[in-house]
C-alpha cells in the first residue's frame, strides 16, 4: 500500500523525499502519519517523537533540512509531503511566515500551553522551548561584580576580552533585534560598534567554540545560548571548557535576559492537518516539555513544567518578556546594523 510505504521512502533520503513529493496524490496520504521538515537535528527530537507515536499511534517521518527548507517548500507547493516545520529560533520561523508556507492553527490546548509572547497571534507558529542568550564568563579572570547588562558589553572595560560567533548567525541577530526593540536603531548601532571594538578575535565557530576560547585564554567572556552549558557539562570532551566559566544572566535589575525560542508550524499545504496539530499539542504539553528540559537542557515553554537539575543549578533569573513577534520585526534592521558596524 502507498500509505504504508510512504514513511520509509520519505525518511530514506532527501532525494527520495523530493521525488516522492512530486508524485504523491492527496487521496494517497496515510492517515496514521505526519511528515516533518526539521531544522533541528533528528537525535535531539527523536525521543519526543517516539513518545508521541507511543501515545497516539501516529508515525512521524523526519527530513533534516538545515539549509534551503523554505525554498524547498515553495518549490514543492501543493505537492509537498511536509505537514510540520520544526525550527531552532524565531528568525527561521519568521522566514517561513514571510514566505507564506505556513497555515494558521486554532487550538485551545496550544493557546493554553504556550504563553502569548511565544506564539504568533494568528496561530501560524508556536514556541516549543525557550533559551536564554547568556554571558559565559571566565571563573579566573572575571569577577561577579564586573558583569551587569548586555549594554555594558560595549563599554571600554571589555576591550579585547569578548568572543562571539558570526554576527550573521540567527542567535546574535535576535539579540541585537531585541536591543533595537528596546532602545531604537541609533542606540543599537552604537552598541554594535562598541562590541566590535571589544572583540578579542574575529568572530568564528559556534557558541561552544567561544567557551573553548575562554578556557584557552583567548578571551574572558562570550555570548551563548544557555542550553550549551548543559551540553558541555555532559560531554566528556567539553566538560573542562564548561568548568572554566560561569553562566551569567544579564539585565537582572531591568528588563531581564534576552530569550529566544525553538518553534513549529503547520505547513500551508499539509494533507494531515489534524495529525500535525496533534503533534504540536503534544510537543507543548507536559511529557514532551519535561523531555525537552531534561534531555536538551532548554527551558520549557509551558509554565509550571520543571527545569532539569543541571539547569536549576544556574539559578532562577528574570527573563525579558518582550513579544517574539517584535524580535522578528527587527531582525532585518539588526542585520543591517551589524553590517554597518563591520562585524563579520
Amino acid at each position: 500500500m502507498i500509505g504504508r510505504t510512504l514513511g520509509t521512502r520519505f525518511f530514506a533520503s532527501v532525494a527520495a523525499a523530493a521525488a516522492l513529493s512530486m508524485g504523491i496524490a492527496a487521496n494517497a496520504l496515510a492517515d496514521g502519519e505526519v511528515n516533518i521538515y526539521s531544522y533541528r537535528q533528528p537525535f535531539l527530537i527523536k525521543p519526543m517523537l517516539n513518545a508521541f507515536t507511543r501515545q497516539t499511534g501516529i508515525k512521524t517521518n523526519v527530513v533534516y533540512a538545515p539549509k534551503g527548507m523554505i525554498t524547498r517548500l515553495q518549490k514543492e507547493g501543493r505537492n509537498s509531503p511536509a505537514d510540520v516545520v520544526l525550527t531552532v529560533d524565531i528568525g527561521r520561523i519568521n522566514d517561513a511566515v514571510e514566505a507564506g508556507v505556513l497555515q494558521p492553527v486554532t487550538s485551545r490546548k496550544l493557546t493554553a500551553n504556550v504563553p502569548a509572547q511565544d506564539r504568533d497571534p494568528s496561530g501560524l507558529w508556536f514556541g516549543l522551548t525557550r533559551r536564554a542568550r547568556v554571558v559565559y564568563a571566565s571563573r579566573e579572570r572575571v569577577k561577579a561584580g564586573e558583569l551587569s547588562t548586555y549594554e555594558d558589553l560595549a563599554t571600554p572595560k571589555w576591550k579585547g576580552r569578548i568572543c562571539i560567533r558570526s554576527s550573521r548567525h540567527a542567535y546574535n541577530v535576535a539579540l541585537l533585534a531585541s536591543l533595537v526593540a528596546h532602545h531604537g536603531e541609533k542606540q543599537a548601532e552604537a552598541w554594535a560598534e562598541g562590541l566590535k571594538a571589544n572583540l578579542a578575535r574575529k568572530p568564528q565557530g559556534n557558541d561552544r567554540a567561544q567557551v573553548k576560547a575562554i578556557f584557552a585564554g583567548e578571551c574572558d567572556i562570550s555570548l551563548g545560548n544557555s542550553y550549551y552549558m548543559g551540553k558541555m557539562l555532559t560531554n566528556e570532551k567539553q566538560i573542562t571548557w564548561a568548568e572554566a566559566v560561569n553562566v551569567f544572566f544579564p539585565n537582572q535589575k531591568g528588563r531581564g535576559a534576552h530569550m529566544n525560542i525553538s518553534g513549529a508550524g503547520v505547513t500551508r499545504h499539509s494533507g494531515r492537518k489534524d495529525n500535525a496539530v496533534k503533534l504540536l499539542e503534544f510537543l507543548t504539553d507536559d511529557l514532551a516539555q519535561k523531555m525537552y528540559a531534561e534531555q536538551n537542557f532548554e527551558y520549557p515553554v509551558k509554565p509550571g513544567v520543571p527545569w532539569s537539575g543541571i539547569v536549576e543549578s544556574w539559578g532562577k533569573f528574570k527573563a525579558d518578556s518582550i513579544d517574539m513577534v517584535k524580535i522578528a520585526e527587527n531582525r532585518a534592521t539588526a542585520i543591517k546594523i551589524f553590517d554597518r558596524a563591520g562585524i563579520p
